[in-house]
């Protein structure tokens, strides 16, 4: 849509140059035909070098703009990021589009495939589950009862899904503005699981705002994972049960994180970690092929000793 239109719809005048917005995008990534924003003042040196069309910011940081980025200078830009992803977000299922069944594939008479998904060769999709539009599953693959995998992701090749796990769910994502309301973010993005990846039952995968939540090869979930917004699970890592990442977070390859682990959002795992039961992870792991313990979170070794110690002391 016009920016022009976008404007109007945040209830704002609009005298700059018009131009056709073709969805939303992070600073980053935008491209000449998206819409970005900026609601961190600690991000505000990234603006110059953003490819976006336009950018949804206060006035105090639209002379960031660069050449080609037309500021939309709003109130509050997180808040009408919230109004406008709306705007951008897809149907539900679409209304046309072929469902197409590679060859040796059986799909179960009570799952359902929506208009415009595809499913590869030799797979089984068993009954209750659902594809939905524009989704593509790899060859060899299997998705047991009631798995459930949400309209535009890609599922790889020989992978195996189990019972009543969710691929692509709206993350948690919301604006709150100065009244305490709360304005749902539309996600947009989708979830690429790559080939070679078991996916326990009940776990949950949520859809990015934009660009894809990402579980890479050779990746082994267990049962009652939570994998939030635009995460990124590394190759070969291993999630037990319980265990969660909150959105945005990286796990570099081989991570191991134990039952009940759990990692704030915006970080970057390196490889090679291993997190044991219970661990909090609250900042960035640099280093490599560590064990880590503990909430806060300490060396394993160091929270083995400073476990002994607090128990020397209630024997006092």
């Amino acid at each position: 849509m016009k920016l022009s239109e976008i404007a109007k719809e945040l209830g704002r005048e609009f005298d700059g140059e018009d131009k056709e917005i073709t969805g939303m995008n992070t600073l980053a990534d935008a491209s000449e035909h998206e819409l970005t924003f900026i609601s961190n003042p600690k991000y505000v040196k990234q603006i110059p070098t953003t490819k976006a069309g336009a950018i949804l910011v206060n006035e105090a940081a639209a002379s960031y703009a660069p050449k080609g980025c037309t500021p939309l200078v709003v109130e509050d830009p997180y808040w009408c990021v919230a109004i406008v992803s709306k705007l951008f977000a897809p149907p539900i299922e679409d209304e046309a589009g072929e469902v197409s069944v590679g060859e040796g594939s059986i799909v179960d008479k009570k799952a359902t495939l929506a208009k415009g998904a595809k499913i590869g060769k030799n797979c089984r999709i068993m009954a209750g589950a659902y594809v939905g539009s524009q989704s593509e599953i790899g060859d060899n693959t299997i998705l047991y009862p009631n798995v459930v995998v949400y309209r535009d992701c890609k599922i790889g090749a020989n992978c195996i899904i189990h019972a009543n796990t969710t691929i692509g769910g709206d993350g948690f994502g919301f604006a709150t503005n100065k009244m305490g309301e709360h304005k749902k973010i539309y996600q947009n993005g989708n979830v690429i699981i790559e080939d070679d990846v078991e996916i326990g039952n009940s776990v949950t995968v949520d859809r990015a705002v934009f660009g894809s939540t990402r579980i890479k090869k050779g990746v082994h979930i267990d049962n009652l994972v939570q994998i939030g917004h635009n995460c990124e699970v590394g190759e070969f890592s291993v999630m037990v049960s319980q265990s969660g990442l909150a959105g945005s977070t990286k796990l570099g390859r081989n991570v191991v994180m134990g039952g009940q682990a759990a990692a704030a959002g915006h970080l970057e795992i390196a490889p090679f970690n291993t997190f044991a039961a219970r661990s909090g992870i609250t900042k960035s792991i640099k280093e490599q092929g560590k064990t880590w313990a503990g909430f806060p979170l300490y060396e394993h070794k160091v929270w083995l000793r400073l476990q002994g110690k607090i128990a020397k002391l209630l024997k006092q």
